[in-house]
């Protein structure tokens, strides 16, 4: 029996050997992501992988405001982009774009709708594990007050660190945690100071096939209003085909362990990735 890196290193070797002597259109991609549905699943649980990806993550949070009668979507469009910077380190580039609808969030201001602020991480990130098998990166996080709406958004530039560490077990198993920290260094006068701390537990359980069930706590803490933001996430996810392009389709609940008084109780996220492996 062959090793599972035998298997992917013959079966891309075969797939080149098609694609040179039978050109019928059937491509090395179709091959591919037969073989591999379960190692794009493997790298979709794991923040810093060398899988260039675009997920767009639609989120619905509800039971915000002082009469608990508020909503929100927010469409999170995400890129992630690997670069191989030298022949050990990688640099991962994340970014989270929000374009978002709210209702009756602040008092007598109706609803609005827009684009938010924007995230930045940038995670450089070796390409070789540690001697226990984890895998890490770590970078600057930069806050951009893109808002279209001052209700959308902070009015302030912020930045700070940001940092992963994860393990993926031959089990099928994903655990580490992502975090990061932002303060406000420029922007509005009048707005409240940016200075978060970023929290993000997260474990994943390949259930073979392409799909996976991950549970993740997205917990942000307030500095200035000494509030936390806790949201336990729970979703299923699978890897699949649509024509020739590789995708991935999530749904989950979440539910607010902890929140502000006029902060959400519970919420919905589905996301639809669009995968672009190597080769």
């Amino acid at each position: 029996m062959y090793s599972p890196l035998k298997r992917r290193v013959l079966l891309r070797q075969a797939c080149s050997l098609t694609v040179l002597a039978i050109p019928l259109g059937i491509g090395c991609s179709a091959v591919y992501a037969q073989g591999s549905a379960d190692e794009l699943a493997k790298q979709l649980a794991n923040p810093i992988a060398s899988l260039t990806s675009v997920p767009m993550q639609l989120n619905y949070d509800d039971g915000i405001g002082a009469r608990d009668d508020g909503y929100k979507y927010t469409l999170n469009v995400q890129p992630v982009v690997p670069v191989s910077i030298s022949e050990d380190w990688n640099m991962i580039s994340r970014t989270i774009v929000p374009l978002v609808f709210q209702d009756e969030i602040f008092p007598g201001a109706g609803d609005q709708s827009g684009l938010g602020d924007v995230t930045q991480s940038l995670f450089f990130s070796p390409k070789a594990l540690t001697a226990n098998g984890w895998t890490w990166g770590a970078g600057p996080v930069l806050l951009i007050p893109t808002a279209s709406d001052d209700l959308l958004g902070t009015e302030k530039w912020g930045a700070g660190p940001t940092v992963v560490a994860l393990k993926q077990t031959t089990g099928g198993w994903t655990y580490g945690a992502l975090a990061n920290h932002i303060w406000s260094f420029a922007g509005e006068s009048d707005r409240e100071d940016v200075n978060a701390t970023y929290l993000q537990p997260f474990l994943a359980k390949g259930l073979g096939k392409g799909r996976t069930v991950n549970v993740a706590l997205e917990s942000t803490y307030n500095w200035e209003a000494e509030q936390w933001t806790v949201p336990l996430n729970v979703a299923y996810s699978k890897v699949t085909k649509l024509g020739d392009q590789l995708v991935s389709f999530q749904g989950g609940a979440r539910y607010y362990l902890d929140a502000p008084d006029n902060g959400p109780e519970w919420g919905l996220r589905f996301t639809f990735t669009l995968l672009f492996p190597k080769g």
